[in-house]
């Protein structure tokens, strides 16, 4: 019988109703006492590892992992070698290829990483991205009609492909080849490309179902490296190069930060801090980053830049940012993103708060359905994922968000939590004929959706999730890797921790509690209704801490109100390289007034 989880400062209900358990249990526990001796590492560090399942013989490897021990022979993946054979014999014989892509950030990366690798070739590949309202996603017959109409005798899909029958028939019928490289969760049924890898495909062992579409790009390519230089060839490129491009897509598409995946994210940023891509360097600039560029920057400030002309704009701008090596040209296109990256913000920001009223109604004061499914003829398609995103954060639960057009179809994006898997139920709706079309992977899900479908998909749903969400989400104690203190929170220690990153996705950040302490200047700042404060302790240190859109909550209640008694406080620890100069800074999760 497993341990029950170890309550931490004996909190059994938080501010926000949770309680907080130790993340570590008696054996990891003493895992983690036997990592420090044995490596000399800290104690806290020690403790961060042991919990995310590193053991005492991984630990040193753990901290400095390298693509070299981590990446399988890519031929593990299903159809590898006749992909990547076709692709050698193209460059080979000069051929005419087009790219066809996803409109998200890792199909933006996915075309930029084959396209960089076939222009150190010579050869300029077309590049289709999709426009997300008129085309919608994945190939389309007339896109394909165009590329082939401009030559193409190769056509590679990326980060799309692999439920496109009608379209890769239709291109095939007209002499094209295609090959698909892909990531999306697949069904028994494949398209008759002329070869098709994507780790998810039913008959794939490779046990790499965790990497993005561009993580399988770059497996892609280190195959085709291969077998140019089984042809003779020489003066192959560098790949790692490019691996700013993967740990850029691996971050923004929410996959695990575990295995290869972590491996690329830290070489990655190495590559992404030299400055190599011109469109990478535009974006950071367009956003006024701070420091080195970190998993921080690369999910919430340059991908949501990329991701705006997908949504509300120009979908091929990422693509060709990417693929960029003209400075002057790089900073306009990013200028153009930042434009679109605001207007999508206020887009996002009324339809939040339309759907958010639209919830609360739905749920009432009961439990409420297992999954939201809401649907509005205001809403922007380009939004409805992050509308879904901030949805599923404020209510615990799957949601999905669809804008409807006025003869009632409509496009929808769906995100889930931890344990629910959206994309394959999403795919069973489609095979039921409750969707005219979807697809997805565990965490994110996309739909097309006919009049008439939209009260059956939302009861199919329920019945089949419920059981998850419901063990989902009563696991929502707050778990607590160590007890610091303000003082105690130094920037070693924050560098120290940063060691067993990069966190996100699989690798979840550590949180620390902070007994006994105050909120001192708390006030509400930014748009976002953000609440800044600093955190003290009884000998007088400071913390500058942020408890983000916190404002008209409880937890932003008890900031501006109590700031003269002492809780509990839980929450992660960050640089701030402001204005140049680093400083600890303190993201509050959860707050709790102590027993005793």
């Amino acid at each position: 019988m497993l341990d029950a989880p170890r309550p931490f400062l004996d909190v059994s209900r938080s501010v926000t109703g949770r309680a907080w358990t130790d993340r570590l249990d008696a054996g990891t526990t003493r895992t983690a006492t036997a990592i420090a001796q044995r490596t000399g590492i800290s104690e806290i560090l020690a403790r961060i590892m042991a919990a995310r399942g590193v053991g005492i013989d991984d630990a040193p490897k753990y901290l400095e992992p390298t693509i070299r021990d981590l990446m399988p022979d890519p031929s593990t993946l299903a159809a590898m070698d006749p992909l990547s054979d076709r692709i050698a014999k193209a460059i080979a014989d000069n051929e005419s290829i087009a790219l066809f892509g996803d409109y998200d950030v890792d199909g933006a990366c996915s075309c930029a990483l084959m396209a960089r690798y076939l222009a150190h070739f010579g050869i300029e590949a077309q590049v289709h991205i999709p426009d997300r309202i008129f085309e919608g996603y994945g190939p389309n017959i007339g896109a394909m009609d165009k590329l082939i109409d401009g030559g193409a005798t190769l056509i590679i899909t990326l980060d799309c492909g692999t439920t496109s029958m009608a379209p890769i028939a239709h291109a095939r019928s007209r002499g094209a080849d295609v090959l698909v490289i892909d990531h999306h969760l697949a069904d028994h049924a494949l398209p008759d490309a002329n070869a098709l890898v994507n780790p998810n495909r039913p008959d794939d062992i490779s046990g790499l179902g965790y990497l993005c579409a561009a993580g399988v790009t770059f497996m892609v390519l280190v195959a085709v490296n291969r077998a140019l230089r089984q042809r003779g060839d020489t003066g192959l490129p560098d790949l790692l190069k490019l691996l700013d491009l993967v740990a850029l897509a691996t971050v923004c598409d929410v996959v695990p930060l575990v295995g290869l995946n972590r491996a690329f994210v830290v070489r990655g940023l190495e590559v992404a801090r030299r400055g190599d891509n011109r469109g990478i360097g535009a974006l950071a600039l367009a956003a006024r980053l701070n420091g080195p560029i970190n998993p921080y920057h690369l999910g919430f400030l340059i991908g949501p830049r990329i991701n705006a002309g997908g949504r509300i704009g120009n979908a091929a701008l990422g693509t060709r940012l990417l693929t960029l090596d003209d400075e002057h040209e790089a900073l306009v296109i990013a200028a153009k993103l930042e434009e679109l990256n605001s207007e999508r913000q206020r887009i996002e920001v009324e339809a939040v708060e339309e759907a958010a009223a639209v919830a609360e109604m739905e749920i009432g004061s009961g439990e409420g359905p297992p999954v939201l499914v809401l649907a509005s003829a205001n809403w922007h398609p380009g939004v409805v994922g992050l509308i879904a995103a901030r949805l599923r954060e404020r209510f615990e639960r799957p949601t999905f968000a669809i804008a409807l057009q006025p003869d009632g179809t409509g496009t929808g994006s769906g995100r889930s939590m931890p344990g629910v898997d959206l994309g394959r139920a999403v795919i069973a709706a489609v095979e039921s004929g409750l969707l005219a079309k979807g697809g997805g992977h565990a965490m994110a899900a996309g739909i097309t959706i006919k009049p008439g479908q939209l009260g059956p998909f939302r009861s199919f749903l329920a019945d089949a999730l419920s059981s998850d969400v419901s063990v989902a989400r009563a696991a929502t104690a707050l778990p607590i890797d160590a007890a610091l203190t303000a003082r105690g929170a130094s920037l070693d220690l924050v560098k120290d921790i940063e060691r067993a990153g990069p966190y996100g996705s699989g690798n979840p950040g550590p949180l620390f509690a902070f007994p006994a302490h105050r909120a001192r200047y708390a006030q509400i700042v930014g748009k976002g209704g953000h609440v800044s404060f600093a955190l003290t302790s009884e000998d007088g240190a400071r913390l500058k801490a942020i408890a983000f859109r916190a404002a008209n909550t409880a937890l932003g209640d008890a900031l501006l109100r109590d700031s003269d008694t002492a809780f509990h406080f839980a929450g992660a620890l960050s640089i701030d390289h402001y204005q140049g100069r680093e400083q600890v800074q303190f993201r509050l999760t959860d707050m709790a007034k102590p027993q005793r």
